[in-house]
């Protein structure tokens, strides 16, 4: 089991910046990668960005050149960050951590936060 903590949410205006993060603890050791969504109301949950544990990334198309998400291995924590610069108002939604667990079998768990809102107001 994974569990994990968010925090970093808010409200901002147009062009400012928020650093979100996630804290995962428990079964650390087999986690195969981490990640943010975000659902924005009335949308679908959407990729923001990811980061493997080998320090792959994949960025959403709309936050190239804009987000950059980190990790910070501890000795019993996990932590990832998603640095989000130049804010727009589209950005406004609930941002979710995610971590993918692959045990040894080569199935994977998903894990998700409990969300934090990020309003951009214009």
């Amino acid at each position: 089991q994974v569990q994990l903590v968010e925090s970093g949410g808010g409200l901002v205006q147009a062009g400012g910046s928020l650093r979100l993060s996630c804290v995962a603890s428990g079964s650390i050791f087999s986690i195969n990668a981490m990640g943010w969504y975000r659902q924005a109301p009335g949308k679908q949950r959407e990729l923001v960005a990811a980061i493997t544990s080998g320090g792959g990334t994949n960025y959403g198309d709309s936050v190239k050149g804009r987000f950059a998400i980190s990790r910070d291995n501890a000795k019993n924590t996990v932590t990832v960050y998603l640095q989000m610069n130049s804010l727009k108002p589209e950005d406004t939604a609930v941002y979710y951590c995610n971590v993918v667990r692959r045990v040894q079998s080569g199935r994977t768990y998903d894990y998700w936060g409990q969300g934090t809102q990020v309003t951009v107001s214009s």
